[in-house]
């Protein structure tokens, strides 16, 4: 079974692809960037403002897929620049403090929109 999973908590697909799709007991989200759900537009703001708005996005996709955070086992993190990389993590810890999942972390040349940074994940359902 395959689930697509949308919420209006999160910012709507600028593309032809799914907020998330749930299957097989894990919920695979869509990279996500730094767009307000409320405005549909990119915050302003450095990596660390970005990278809150980001993890809260994939929150809401998660909750609206009956996951959360905590349940997230791989992480990819999209830099457009390694020099954010200290200032994305620390924002980055505070979300998954305890038993952080699997991650990569890559420069990117760029992102959609222009934003700094972009996340993606897997959870468990």
């Amino acid at each position: 079974m395959r689930d697509v999973i949308a919420t209006k908590d999160a910012p709507q697909a600028i593309g032809p692809y799914s907020q998330a799709i749930r299957g097989n007991g894990f919920v695979f989200v869509s990279g996500q960037v730094a767009i307000d759900p409320s405005t549909q537009q990119v915050v302003g703001g450095d990596v660390g403002v970005q990278t809150d708005r980001v993890l809260k996005n994939l929150s809401a996709i998660l909750k609206t897929a009956g996951s959360g955070l905590e349940k997230v086992v791989r992480s990819t993190v999209f830099l457009k620049n390694m020099g954010d990389f200290a200032a994305m993590n620390e924002v980055y810890g505070r979300y998954f403090n305890t038993a952080p999942p699997a991650r990569s972390t890559v420069e990117v040349a760029r992102l959609p929109k222009d934003v700094l940074v972009e996340i993606d994940v897997v959870a468990l359902v």
